[in-house]
């Protein structure tokens, strides 16, 4: 074989085996820097339809962690898949750059600040982690109009937030009131619903008794024998204090028991659990009632001087309590409806740090922290023995997401949007959109038929001011032409300038009444995001409204999806999105942690994404994304991306087989006359290929994508094609016509597949589509068009039942082996008998290509009345050159080459 070796056509290319993408990456990136590949690709799709991805914004404050840069790939695998589909799909990404966890950094690492200077340290912060951010998402291959962001603290942005807020004031859906709001005690502001963590916490529940005077109780005709109360039950001693009403149930039934000294009122249906809770001896059967018996009771507050009236209310449930609801306005939002329909006022006696005022009616209590008071309170119920029982209750309560303290509902003067005015809109909308998953239709429907009006107002200076001013008396003036004013101002010399001007600079700008004031309050950041579709849509060249497709993590239902949902009905009545595509969380292993930013310190995996990049490659990050349901929560480790290397490298190792093979191809755009069964059957699973991933592309079902190419390469390629053909690749004549069709195939394949797999392996398929056309870029082409037909279809139905005969024939080969009757497969002499004419038919008509697909040197095949195959060794010699047994190996001119081999030579000693 040696002294032949010289003859073979043996694979050649400089595409290398290992991908050391490390290296190889960043040069691709300035490749593409230096030939302003996204323009181009703009430009080249500049008539095409359009198709709008509109970028969710990341949040400017740390490196980007898996999560980020999950979804980040996810929008890259929909722009590029889209651009190569034949659509214009420009991405303009964007930074939501203000906002609570930015500024209480700042303050936390910075004291005595003034307004002013915090907006400064944090813009700073801001702009540095833009640009980290943006390094990190360009390395990871994602490729978009990075050079014109879209960031919320742009002048030109603020201002059109303030107009899109004089529009709900134009509206009539911005009204001021002073009503319970989630407030963040560890950094003093009210917080949206989305900057909410919710974590396991223990607290005392406990039940305090509401003493009945006996002239209630007669007028109610309740037992007076002994002292009577109402039972409540609440895991909140610190809001006892603010208790104005007790609420029932009209339709529940309520039972008098007797603990021999005393009654109490309790739901019937929760006697059991209170007297196991309580471990209070009780006797029943005392007296029943249902709740409307009970509305109009005044009872006594158990240690304040004041009534606790009884009222009914829909809200109380028998699910965990005593059917009695302890009612303190001014820390709970059914509690707040009860008291505005009954007139009740609203006390809050705590401040903006969560401690105690002297409204509370304690002064030893006055400046307590109000979740450090249970105790205390807990020790005044017992002092006058109104404390009936207490256990522990565990349950996920709510969590500021930056100062990590739990939250307190707390009344305190805020702006806020009507809802009620937008929800019908909204919710119709929510039929119409396209949701992927399905599920994420329902979540969105089930927050906004819940959700009560919006609190706009934070109590921050890092975000655009609520552009309020208000007159001397303190009212507010909720003018929509001085809020546009206001935005006029913003766009030419930024929002800064509502802290640096004075309130009489501004009287004067704006020719207001002389006493007029403004305060420091800014708007809700997810009002500045939620606008986005306004902002961007509207106002950037060459996009629309509204979007084709948002994409976020399914946290957005309650976030961004709400948000811009929200603010499109408001001021265009309908929704910025006509598709909205949902995905899960990256998790640790055990999946129930999810990847943020503010996680991070918990895990011992290192969860940034440029850890992962540096270690592996950006295209590994990509191929993990491109193999999960994204949809689902995703689980990720460092031994997740060693597995998946593997999957990479048999994807890259058939590029380097299929780049060999192709040395020397000049043929590419002349399809050859001669095409053998195996040629037509590859050439027939790439078009299946094909149609398979192009309606996944279409349907964002990119796992499909991997799967299917993975699948092929593995098993289409490696195993069958490429080991099939290797013969007539390494030792048929040069340009042969057997040989130019199997690198016509090839480099049909070739081509077909580094256009599939773009997308996904952008770092990849340009390298290699590199080495075939030198200087071009992969990412500039179309897909590929499959068109599978009846005839591809037949001739998978041909090529199954050769692989059938190949499979059995293998296993009696290797039993034969195995048996030491013969060395290797191309010793054998295979007899196949069968009663199957198509076979036969097929052996007679193309001898040497069933042979090529079963890779024997002596094959027979006979018509039997059974099905058999029998191996003996062959009789023939086998050929120096090409190691096939054939009849004519020693009767040839040179009698250690079969003819083939030596019709070959015979032909090169010619050219030579």
């Amino acid at each position: 074989m040696s002294e032949y070796r010289q003859s073979l056509n043996l694979p050649k290319t400089a595409f290398p085996m290992r991908g050391n993408l490390a290296v190889q990456e960043p040069q691709i990136l300035a490749f593409w820097k230096k030939q302003n590949l996204y323009q181009q690709i703009q430009e080249a799709r500049r008539n095409r339809p359009l198709f709008l991805l509109h970028d969710g914004p990341p949040f400017a404050n740390g490196d980007v962690h898996m999560g980020t840069a999950l979804n980040k790939v996810l929008k890259d695998f929909v722009i590029r898949s889209k651009s190569m589909a034949g659509y214009r799909a420009p991405f303009r990404p964007g930074w939501d750059c203000h906002g609570l966890p930015i500024e209480f950094k700042v303050a936390r690492q910075f004291t005595r600040l003034s307004a002013v200077e915090i907006r400064k340290k944090s813009e700073e912060s801001a702009r540095k982690f833009i640009q980290i951010q943006r390094e990190q998402f360009v390395r990871l291959g994602v490729l978009g109009d990075w050079k014109n962001p879209y960031l919320t603290l742009d002048p030109s942005y603020e201002a059109d937030v303030v107009r899109c807020f004089a529009r709900f004031v134009q509206e009539g859906l911005v009204y001021r009131s002073r009503k319970p709001v989630l407030w963040s005690t560890g950094a003093q502001t009210a917080l949206a619903e989305a900057e909410i963590e919710y974590r396991e916490k223990i607290s005392p529940a406990i039940y305090v008794k509401f003493p009945i005077p006996i002239e209630e109780a007669l007028r109610k005709a309740l037992p007076t024998g002994q002292p009577i109360s109402l039972v409540i039950w609440t895991t909140t001693p610190w809001t006892l204090p603010s208790n104005l009403a007790i609420a029932v149930h009209n339709e529940f039934e309520y039972e008098v028991v007797s603990t021999g000294t005393e009654y109490l009122i309790i739901a019937s249906q929760l006697v059991s659990t209170f007297q196991e809770k309580s471990r209070v001896a009780i006797e029943r059967g005392i007296r029943r009632c249902f709740g409307n018996q009970l509305v109009g009771i005044q009872a006594q507050h158990p240690f304040l001087d004041r009534n606790s009236v009884v009222y009914a209310a829909g809200f109380v449930t028998l699910k965990v309590g005593v059917g009695c609801v302890h009612v303190a306005p001014g820390h709970g939002e059914d509690d707040y409806s009860l008291g505005l329909q009954h007139g009740l006022g609203l006390l809050s006696p705590v401040d903006d740090y969560g401690r105690y005022t002297a409204d509370c009616g304690l002064p030893s209590l006055v400046g307590e922290y109000v979740l450090d008071a249970d105790e205390k309170i807990i020790a005044i119920l017992e002092g006058k023995r109104a404390l009936v029982g207490r256990s522990d209750y565990t349950h996920s309560y709510p969590h500021c997401w930056r100062s990590k303290t739990p939250l307190i509902f707390r009344a305190v003067e805020q702006f806020f949007i009507r809802i009620e005015e937008l929800r019908h809109r909204a919710v119709k909308e929510v039929e119409r959109v396209n949701w992927l998953p399905h599920w994420g239709k329902n979540r969105l429907r089930g927050t906004l038929v819940s959700r009560q009006d919006w609190c706009i107002s934070r109590q921050r200076v890092w975000g655009v001011p609520l552009p309020v001013f208000y007159t001397g008396a303190g009212d507010p003036i909720l003018d929509p032409d001085l809020i546009n004013r206001v935005a006029e101002i913003f766009s030419r010399e930024g929002s800064d300038s509502w802290f640096r001007k004075s309130d009489a600079e501004w009287t004067n700008l704006l020719g207001l009444c002389r006493g007029t004031t403004r305060r420091n309050d800014t708007l809700d950041v997810w009002i500045e995001s939620g606008v986005s579709h306004e902002a961007v849509l509207r106002h950037t060249r060459g996009l629309t409204f509204p979007a084709d497709l948002y994409l976020e993590a399914t946290d957005q239902h309650r976030g961004w999806f709400q948000s811009s949902l929200m603010t499109s009905i408001a001021l265009n009545h309908t929704a910025p999105y006509n598709t909205v595509l949902t995905h899960g969380f990256v998790v640790g292993r055990d999946g129930l942690r999810k990847i943020s930013k503010s996680e991070q310190e918990n895990y011992k995996t290192p969860t940034r994404v440029q850890h992962f990049v540096e270690k592996f490659g950006a295209d590994i990050v990509r191929l993990w994304i491109s193999s999960v349901h994204f949809t689902d929560d995703i689980p990720f480790s460092e031994e997740i991306f060693t597995r998946l290397t593997d999957s990479y490298r048999r994807i890259r190792n058939t590029l380097r087989i299929l780049l060999a093979n192709l040395n020397g191809f000049r043929g590419a755009t002349c399809q050859p006359v001669l095409l053998t069964l195996v040629d037509k059957w590859l050439l027939a699973r790439l078009r299946q290929v094909l149609d398979s991933c192009l309606e996944a592309y279409s349907k964002l079902e990119f796992y499909r994508v991997y799967s299917a190419i993975n699948r092929f390469c593995t098993i289409d390629l490696s195993s069958l094609y490429v080991d099939i053909t290797k013969d007539r690749l390494y030792c048929d004549a040069l340009y042969s016509e057997r040989r130019c069709a199997t690198q016509w195939v090839m480099y049909n394949v070739f081509d077909a597949l580094c256009r599939l797999m773009a997308p996904i392996l952008v770092f990849t398929t340009e390298e290699a589509w590199g080495y075939f056309h030198p200087g071009e870029s992969v990412h500039l082409q179309c897909f590929p068009q499959g068109t599978y037909d009846a005839e591809d279809t037949e001739v998978m139905h041909k090529f199954s039942q050769l692989l059938e005969i190949r499979s059995k024939v293998s296993v009696a080969v290797e039993t034969a082996r195995k048996s030491n009757v013969i060395g290797t497969p191309l010793q054998a002499r295979v007899t196949i008998r069968t009663t199957n004419p198509q076979t036969i038919a097929y052996f007679r008509e193309r001898p040497e290509e069933m042979e090529e697909v079963l890779i024997l040197s002596d094959l027979a095949v006979l018509q039997d009345s059974i099905d058999s195959i029998s191996i003996v060794p062959t009789s023939y010699r086998k050929c120096a050159r090409c190691w096939r047994h054939r009849k004519e190996v020693g009767g040839m001119p040179s009698p250690n080459l079969c003819r083939r081999c030596y019709d070959v030579l015979q032909q090169m000693e010619k050219e030579s």
